[in-house]
């Protein structure tokens, strides 16, 4: 390219083509960097709902931007991001889910924060949004929403883990550490590909860190509300978890069982509706992990793609 590109957004799609749309439009129209020094790469995972037409009119007339579409037809967002790896020419990677929109100099926050800190990777602030409707979230029943919701105050410290809703790093941690583990993720096992891969950047000896200042906003999904989702999230995530580590059976994973399902029962009867519902989840999730194990899912080191 003939441009230094100082970032790559990367990001995975999958039959959301109103949502990409918003958080383009919240990407050019929030910005004021200069885009001949940004790529965007919209990494579509076998769409069905007329993605690849919807983002060809989109970006009609936009010819300061530099966007490609690339298609990756094996199944599962993992997939769909280590294509973006292997096309991303940035110096700073960055990757967005497509059902978020960006905060003005959401990117430039960003690249500060790269420049200004000791911090190789970076998670940024993920913040509930507004509905189809307009509706904006209760943040009284914010755990029912099921979304990421990422706010640790307001000073940029160190963190130990990241979220791929919003998140980058440097171009020397792939590098180093390679691609997502395909086996997990949507599409996959269903969740923790971003765990996972914290876990190498950690064990490379990279450092991560959070800003506050580079944020997002998670769109509001009815069909995401309520108990059954939140259960069948967390019950994923512990089969996930199955696949990647070691955690003890006798002296973790059933003690924290037992303990979770009697303050389920405790917060039950004092009326403490919240907690019983996060206390639910942590109980689907051991139940995931320990049906995860009794399938003989297995982890094994398989962190990089021909």
């Amino acid at each position: 390219m003939s441009v230094t590109v100082r970032l790559s957004i990367l990001i995975p799609s999958y039959n959301r083509r109103a949502s990409l749309v918003r958080l383009l439009e919240s990407l050019v129209s929030g910005e004021r960097m200069n885009f001949e020094e940004i790529e965007i790469l919209v990494l579509d995972n076998g769409s069905t709902d007329g993605t690849a037409s919807t983002i060809e009119q989109w970006r009609a007339g936009k010819r300061h931007l530099a966007l490609r579409y690339l298609e990756e037809r094996r199944k599962g967002k993992a997939h769909a991001l280590n294509l973006g790896l292997r096309e991303a020419h940035g110096a700073v990677i960055m990757i967005l889910d497509d059902d978020v929109v960006a905060a003005p100099d959401c990117l430039a926050k960003h690249l500060e924060a790269h420049r200004t800190t000791v911090f190789d990777a970076l998670q940024g602030k993920i913040l509930p949004g507004r509905d189809a409707a307009g509706n904006s979230a209760e943040m009284s029943r914010l755990a029912e929403y099921n979304i990421p919701h990422i706010d640790y105050g307001h000073e940029i410290h160190p963190l130990r883990g990241l979220t791929g809703t919003n998140m980058s790093f440097k171009r020397g941690v792939f590098e180093n550490v390679g691609f997502f583990d395909t086996r997990l993720g949507p599409g996959a096992a269903g969740f923790s590909e971003d765990t996972e891969y914290s876990m190498r950047i950690r064990k490379a000896g990279f450092k991560i860190g959070y800003t506050p200042h580079a944020v997002v906003y998670h769109e509001l999904n009815p069909n995401r509300y309520g108990r059954a989702y939140n259960r069948m999230v967390e019950y994923r995530k512990g089969l996930s978890r199955s696949i990647y580590r070691h955690d003890s059976i006798a002296f973790r994973v059933l003690p924290n069982l037992f303990a979770n399902c009697a303050r389920y029962g405790l917060y039950r009867l004092l009326g403490k509706t919240q907690k019983a519902y996060k206390t639910e989840g942590r109980i689907a999730k051991c139940c995931g992990y320990l049906m995860g194990k009794i399938r003989g899912v297995r982890s094994h080191d398989r962190h990089s793609e021909v």
